[in-house]
């Protein structure tokens, strides 16, 4: 009887151990979300920038857009940083506009610490409630999309890139030529 009971005992410990550890580690499903992708139109959004202004993607039509999704505790974040900043001053005088979206609920805090560190001079908005990351759909970081002037989405990047490559910075000038 005694060994019975140990062994049930030792069961309902693994069951729980295991129900503990799926429940503590559930990530969250983007399933409902229908992700932007290219061809669509881009949604507007209204968020605070780090000068206390408020900047709607909607009054930016008629300018190319660059919406990039990042967080200051993402390596590859930070490290495209120097290069979309490099992008943001070869396209200083066209219709271009670069919004560097932070995702995380202390942003205004980790944001100031960052640029203390390294200074950028494009504009950072902030989505503490993630209310504009989920309806873009957005769960990898970085996640940028190009928008054109007549507000539709050309181009979806998920991940790090050379935003001062020459072949870049050529499509993005192309963009706002045409």
């Amino acid at each position: 009887m005694r060994r019975l009971m140990l062994i049930v005992l030792v069961l309902l410990l693994v069951c729980g151990s295991i129900y503990l550890y799926t429940a503590g580690n559930s990530q969250p499903t983007y399933d409902s979300v229908k992700a932007v992708a290219p061809g669509n139109p881009a949604p507007d959004f209204q968020l605070e920038d780090n000068n206390g202004n408020q900047v709607s993607l909607s009054a930016l039509r008629g300018k190319v857009v660059l919406v990039n999704f990042w967080a200051t505790w993402c390596p590859p974040c930070r490290a495209e940083m120097p290069s979309m900043e490099k992008l943001n001053n070869a396209m200083a005088g066209e219709d271009f506009v670069m919004l560097a979206i932070n995702v995380e609920a202390n942003g205004r805090l980790a944001v100031a610490e960052f640029l203390q560190k390294t200074p950028h001079t494009f504009p950072i908005l902030y989505d503490e409630q993630g209310v504009v990351q989920q309806l873009y759909g957005v769960y990898k970081f970085p996640e940028s999309f190009v928008i054109t002037k007549d507000g539709m989405v050309d181009d979806k990047v998920i991940g790090a890139i050379d935003w001062a490559h020459p072949e870049t910075i050529a499509y993005f000038k192309g963009l706002t030529k045409g």
